[in-house]
């Protein structure tokens, strides 16, 4: 988890240091503070960048005052502008972590992307883009189990890119397969699996679904517009939302549980359904879905904390503990 993290960092700054550039010299002048507003980070992130970036040769020159601000010096042209749109969006979601290494076609326009950068940037940023591909690998496939085919993810990209609709081939739960004209709306990741949300013609309203599930895309030559009001986050929110509200009727399994001093770290990973404290003792009832997984989750739960109800969730636990005194005492 530490190498992932220090990987991200690594593309974070290395995609924030060039979004400053193109800044800059698409507005030929900008102050710190909009540029930390823009990228979302502090002003005191921002001038370490520019020092960065000054460091590596980069004409950055700064002004004080109403007019003030920073901008490139007279006449410096960022190369950056060699790379085309499909490069660039590639970059883009690579740094937000929209990558899939899977596909072919994609990886090779992020290589490609990447080529042109170690070729136009600053020795400062050649040697963290060749640092970061020597000494990072990152393997998103798992160990028992082949990854989801997405062979269609490029075609769905350029579909929203483009805004063209595009006609589907969709396959059920139930292993049934329908037709569908779409009007893509937004690409989502969630833990690995990839989700379309689009207006669907056959249906008359947006809907979700999941890439591995989609067969065959065709795109069509009809463009479309998506509407003013739409909200990838708050459509996916509220997606979400009545995911989790239809589930919990049939996966709720309430347990309850004493203990002495919670772990902040270890509570947020429950589903806590209700806080109380009785004589010094926090009780916490949560949801672990179904009796099957309660007896898997309780018997790895930290030694200090005991499981008050359900009784048939205690009695597993007390059988469990007599069969393993028998084996190792």
């Amino acid at each position: 988890m530490a190498r992932i993290e220090a990987e991200r960092r690594m593309v974070v700054r290395v995609h924030r240091l060039i979004a400053i550039m193109l800044l800059i010299e698409s507005r030929g002048r900008i102050k710190a503070n909009e540029l930390a507003a823009a990228l979302e980070t502090s002003v005191r992130s921002i001038y370490r960048d520019i020092d960065v970036l000054a460091e590596a040769g980069i004409p950055i020159v700064t002004a004080t005052g109403p007019n003030g601000g920073i901008s490139l010096m007279e006449g410096y042209i960022v190369n950056l502008k060699q790379l085309n749109g499909d490069e660039l969006v590639h970059l883009y979601l690579t740094g937000l972590g929209f990558h899939h290494g899977r596909q072919k076609e994609s990886t090779l326009k992020l290589k490609n992307a990447m080529l042109k950068l170690e070729k136009t940037l600053p020795p400062a940023y050649r040697e963290d883009i060749t640092k970061a591909k020597n000494v990072f690998y990152f393997d998103e496939t798992p160990w028992w189990n082949e990854p989801a085919v997405l062979p269609d993810v490029e075609l769905l990209r350029s579909a929203l890119w483009k805004g063209r609709k595009a006609r589907i081939e969709y396959r059920k739960v139930d292993g049934g397969r329908s037709e569908r004209n779409l009007q893509p709306y937004g690409l989502v990741v969630k833990q690995g699996a990839w989700y379309l949300a689009a207006f669907c013609e056959k249906a008359g309203e947006v809907r979700t679904f999941k890439c591995e599930r989609i067969s065959s895309v065709e795109l069509l030559e009809d463009s479309y517009a998506i509407p003013d009001g739409f909200s990838l986050e708050g459509y996916w929110s509220s997606q979400k939302k009545l995911f989790k509200q239809s589930r919990r009727a049939e996966e709720y399994y309430p347990v309850r549980l004493k203990l002495k001093r919670p772990d902040p770290q270890f509570v947020n990973r429950l589903e806590v359904i209700e806080r109380a404290v009785d004589q010094g003792d926090h009780i916490l009832t949560v949801n672990l879905y179904s009796y099957e997984q309660a007896c898997e989750k309780v018997l790895q739960l930290p030694e200090d904390i005991e499981v008050i109800e359900p009784t048939m969730l205690r009695d597993y636990i007390k059988e469990k503990i007599v069969l393993l005194q028998k084996v190792y005492f």
